[in-house]
C-alpha cells in the first residue's frame, strides 16, 4: 500500500506488521489448530496456550485467572480460565485501551472441505473453526501492539488484553467477570467485528422458557384431561401474532431495522395415546437499542398468560433464560470511532467513508457497555459472517482482511495514545 499520506510513526507500524506478517499468520494458525468448542467448554489448554505466547511475547504481568468451578459449570462449561495481560507506554498515565476477544467456538458440525483445525491458506484464506469468529481478532490485537511497541516511550496509556472463552454462553464468566473483579479498568475498548465496517451499537436478546402444565388421560377418555398440547397452541397463536406487530417498530440506527422473535424449541407428551399434561416452548425475543428488556418481558409475560386463560385446568410457568442488554450507539464524534474511522481510509486507500453502524447480533461488547466503557466492534473479518462462513462449514478469513485490520487497529491505537 502507498504511505505517502502518512507520518513517519505511521510508516514504521505499517511496516513491522508487513515485516512480521508471517509470523501474525502463524500464530492464527496455532490457535486455529487448539479446539476450543463451546460445548463442552473445556477451554484451558487454549487459555494456557495464549498466555504462554503472550509471555513470549514479552507483555507485561500476564496471568491467567481461573473462575470459579461451581460458576463455570452452572454456565454449561467444564474448565474456564480468562487471559489478561498489558503493554505500558511512558509511565502509564493516560488511557487504558482494552483489547478484547473470545476464544471459544461453536463445534465444527459436518460439510468441511478443510480441516477444521488445520488452519490451511487455499488462495489467500485461512481455514478453520474460529478463522474468523474470533481467533483472528486474538491474533490481530496482539501484532497491533507488538508493532506499538517501538513508541512505548513517546505514547502514553496502556493497552490490556481480555482473552475470554466463553462467548458462546453469554459473557459472565469471562468479560464481565474480569470487569466486576477490576483485572482491567478500560477508559475504552475494541472487540470483534468486521474490517469493512464499524458496529458502534447492537441488539439485545431475551430468552423464554414457557412450560404449561394439564393434567394427563387415556386417549378414548380425553375430557378427563387437560390437554397442555393444546394450550400451547393458543399461546403460539398469541405470540406469532404478537411477532406480525413487530414489524411496525423500526430502529432509528442504521443496519438494526425491526425486533424479532422466534420459537426455537419445543417439547411435551408422554404417549400417542395419552392426552399430554405438559408442554415447553422456548423463544429467541430479540431487542432493539431503543427497548428496556424488563418491559419486553413483562409484556410477553402478559401475552401468555391471557391466552392461557382460555384453557381450563392449565398451569403456566415463565422462566427467564437470558436477558442480554443492546448497547450503543457509541457516538460517530467520538474518539475511538474516529480514530477507526481516518486510518481505515488511510489503510483501504480511499476517499470512501467507513460505514458505522449497528448490528442486529448481540455480543459481550455489550458487558463493557454496561459498564460504562465505550467500545466498538472492529476487527478482522469479511463484509458479513454468512461470507466467512462463520459458525458453518469452511470458516475462513482472508489473509489481506488479517493484514489489514492489524494496521488499521494499531494505527487508531497510536493516535488514542498519542
Amino acid at each position: 500500500m502507498s504511505t505517502k499520506t502518512l507520518s513517519a510513526e505511521k510508516q514504521q507500524l505499517i511496516q513491522y506488521i508487513e515485516d512480521h506478517k508471517d509470523e501474525l499468520i502463524g500464530f492464527l494458525q496455532e490457535l486455529v489448530s487448539i479446539p476450543s468448542d463451546n460445548p463442552p467448554g473445556d477451554l484451558q489448554e487454549i487459555a494456557e496456550h495464549i498466555g504462554k505466547r503472550l509471555n513470549e511475547f514479552e507483555f507485561e504481568n500476564v496471568k491467567l485467572h481461573e473462575v470459579e468451578e461451581e460458576l463455570v459449570k452452572a454456565h454449561g462449561m467444564i474448565r474456564v480460565s480468562n487471559v489478561v495481560g498489558f503493554q505500558t507506554f511512558g509511565n502509564g498515565e493516560g488511557p487504558e485501551i482494552t483489547l478484547t476477544s473470545h476464544g471459544d467456538v461453536v463445534p465444527p458440525g459436518l460439510g468441511w472441505t478443510q480441516d477444521p483445525y488445520g488452519g490451511n491458506i487455499v488462495d489467500g484464506k485461512l481455514y478453520g473453526r474460529g478463522a474468523a469468529v474470533s481467533k483472528s481478532d486474538i491474533a490481530s490485537y496482539t501484532f497491533a501492539a507488538l508493532a506499538l511497541r517501538q513508541f512505548k516511550d513517546k505514547l502514553k496509556g496502556k493497552i490490556s488484553f481480555a482473552f475470554t472463552f466463553d462467548e458462546e454462553t453469554g459473557g459472565l464468566v469471562g468479560p464481565k467477570w474480569l470487569l466486576d473483579r477490576k483485572l482491567v479498568n478500560p477508559d475504552m475498548a475494541i472487540y470483534p467485528g468486521f474490517t469493512y465496517s464499524l458496529v458502534n451499537a447492537h441488539n439485545g436478546c431475551l430468552h423464554l422458557e414457557v412450560k404449561l402444565k394439564g393434567k394427563s388421560a387415556h386417549a378414548a377418555e380425553p375430557q378427563h384431561g387437560h390437554d397442555a398440547l393444546e394450550a400451547m397452541t393458543g399461546v403460539l397463536n398469541a405470540i406469532y401474532n404478537y411477532r406480525d406487530s413487530l414489524s411496525s417498530i423500526h430502529s432509528k440506527i442504521p443496519g438494526i431495522d425491526t425486533p424479532n422473535i422466534t420459537v426455537g424449541l419445543i417439547s411435551g407428551g408422554i404417549n400417542t395415546n395419552v392426552v399430554p399434561d405438559e408442554c415447553v416452548i422456548r423463544m429467541d425475543r430479540r431487542l432493539i437499542p431503543e427497548e428496556d428488556g424488563e418491559m419486553v418481558e413483562k409484556e410477553l409475560r402478559n401475552i401468555i398468560d391471557t391466552a392461557v386463560e382460555k384453557y381450563e385446568g392449565i398451569q403456566a410457568e415463565v422462566t427467564r433464560i437470558l436477558l442480554a442488554n443492546s448497547f450503543g450507539p457509541t457516538p460517530v464524534n467520538s474518539p475511538l470511532v474516529k480514530a477507526v474511522a481516518s486510518n481505515w481510509k488511510e489503510v483501504m486507500e480511499t476517499d470512501e467513508e467507513l460505514e458505522i453502524k449497528g448490528s442486529p447480533l448481540y455480543t459481550d461488547a455489550r458487558l463493557f457497555a454496561e459498564a460504562g466503557v465505550p467500545i466498538v466492534l472492529f476487527g478482522a473479518g469479511p463484509r458479513t459472517l454468512l461470507e466467512a462462513n462463520g459458525h458453518r462449514a469452511d470458516e475462513h478469513v482472508k489473509i489481506d482482511d488479517l493484514l489489514k485490520s492489524t494496521k488499521i487497529v494499531a494505527l487508531a491505537l497510536y493516535d488514542l495514545l498519542q
